[in-house]
């Protein structure tokens, strides 16, 4: 399969996590090809033709398989797994595949709306209230995950796989103003995620921390500036 299978995505971007994460965890070889996020983008970086050809919003992650393309990670995650035979992040069971597609749901909406608050918030009382929406969130995780061993059954699955990012980024998020303690069921399933072979290629180093906590920060000085001196 090696060759055949690419993802246009980077490391900052939580939405790439979670395909390169599953793509590693299912064994499935493949080619990463950076490409950052719009926001991240520097100014003379070179766009990928095939990138602009195929990704309808222009954003990443962007998979390619063959000569076919998708785009959007969790629809990215589905068809994967209907193109490659490989070990599965779906169970067999159509109960328990309509929880893990439930869970997926849930955690896009409560877990990564408000993770995504704490880093582009300015306002001090916003990046707390986002805080203790993604720590109650991370207590809810946590409980299925101890109740299972993972988020949605007793093996990985796509419910872990987009979840992930959020253990990636959390000492940044801390760092950025997540204050309230992280719940000890959560840490105690990062610690079972951090054991996986699929950890490795998406950790991040103390670099790439440093990066995204001094873009954020640089980001919240930007808009206050704008604030006080009146502009939108």
């Amino acid at each position: 399969m090696s060759g055949d299978v690419a993802l246009f995505g980077h490391w900052i971007c939580p939405f790439s996590t979670r395909v390169e994460w599953a793509l590693h965890q299912r064994g499935i070889e493949h080619t990463l090809v950076p490409v950052p996020p719009s926001a991240a983008r520097p100014p003379d970086f070179v766009v990928p033709q095939e990138f602009l050809d195929h990704s309808p919003k222009l954003e990443v992650p962007m998979v390619r398989v063959g000569q076919d393309y998708r785009a959007d990670s969790i629809p990215v995650l589905e068809w994967l797994e209907e193109r490659i035979d490989a070990p599965s992040l779906l169970p067999t069971d159509p109960s328990a595949r309509t929880l893990v597609r439930q869970r997926v749901t849930w955690i896009d909406e409560h877990a990564f709306r408000p993770m995504i608050g704490v880093y582009y918030g300015v306002d001090p009382v916003r990046i707390e209230r986002a805080g203790q929406r993604l720590i109650d969130a991370l207590e809810t995780m946590g409980d299925w995950a101890t109740t299972t061993g993972w988020l949605a059954g007793n093996e990985p699955t796509i419910a872990d796989a987009v979840a992930l990012p959020i253990h990636v980024r959390l000492q940044g998020l801390q760092r950025l103003g997540l204050s309230a303690p992280i719940p000890p069921s959560w840490n105690t399933y990062g610690e079972r995620c951090r054991e996986l072979p699929s950890w490795d290629p998406v950790e991040w180093t103390q670099g790439q921390e440093d990066e995204f906590v001094g873009r954020f920060e640089s980001f919240r000085r930007v808009q206050r500036r704008k604030q006080e001196e009146g502009n939108p």
